[in-house]
């Protein structure tokens, strides 16, 4: 009778090794789907990797320092699955920190269909992103562009005096992606996201 019992502790043992296996796999997955999220709130929290704050910042009254001059570039990136370009009019800008500046973007849906979607900041260096404030910036809010529309919107934007000393150049880099959840304002079903009707 021992080897009945000794394959019966072996099918335990399996057992007990398949749950382990199938519970650190879940537990794997979880993670993974968690890793974006709180990587996001860690950057956000923190101020790294150029993740640029989504919400305006109140202009505030700061002394020009007239003694420096900062490059401020603007780039733009196509997220996949969106039939728009967005195109920086002012691609770069001399500046010096303290004073209140714009610039203009321009969007461009090419698609026959009105479409959602959103451009999303990031700073490079990503020291920078802590001293570049936008006060008034298209990326807090999603747009809705009517077929083949075209539309000029602006960035209004400074950067703080107390930019350390050896940050010569800010680039500002925008990637536009499609917003594919339900629109908070009222859909009616005519519209669009970048994959097809929401």
């Amino acid at each position: 009778m021992p080897s009945r019992d000794h394959a019966a502790q072996q099918q335990q043992a399996v057992a007990r090794t398949v749950r382990r296996t199938l519970l650190a796999l879940v537990a794997m997955l979880g993670f993974a789907f968690a890793l974006v999220p709180l990587y996001d709130v860690f950057c956000n929290l923190t101020g790294l990797n150029g993740k640029a704050a989504s919400q305006a910042r109140a202009a505030v009254a700061m002394e020009i320092d007239e003694s420096r001059w900062v490059s401020v570039r603007f780039i733009t990136q196509q997220g996949q699955g969106l039939p728009w370009t967005l195109e920086a009019l002012d691609e770069q800008f001399r500046i010096h920190p303290g004073g209140q500046y714009s610039a203009r973007f321009v969007f461009t849906n090419h698609a026959d269909y009105p479409v959602r979607g959103r451009a999303v900041p990031s700073v490079s260096p990503a020291e920078g992103s802590l001293h570049l404030r936008k006060i008034m910036c298209f990326c807090f809010q999603e747009q809705t562009l009517a077929a083949g529309e075209r539309r000029e919107l602006p960035l209004v934007f400074q950067v703080d005096p107390d930019l350390p000393e050896g940050i010569r150049d800010l680039t500002l880099a925008y990637t536009l992606y499609p917003v594919t959840t339900p629109s908070s304002a009222g859909d009616d079903g005519a519209e669009h996201s970048a994959g097809g009707e929401t």
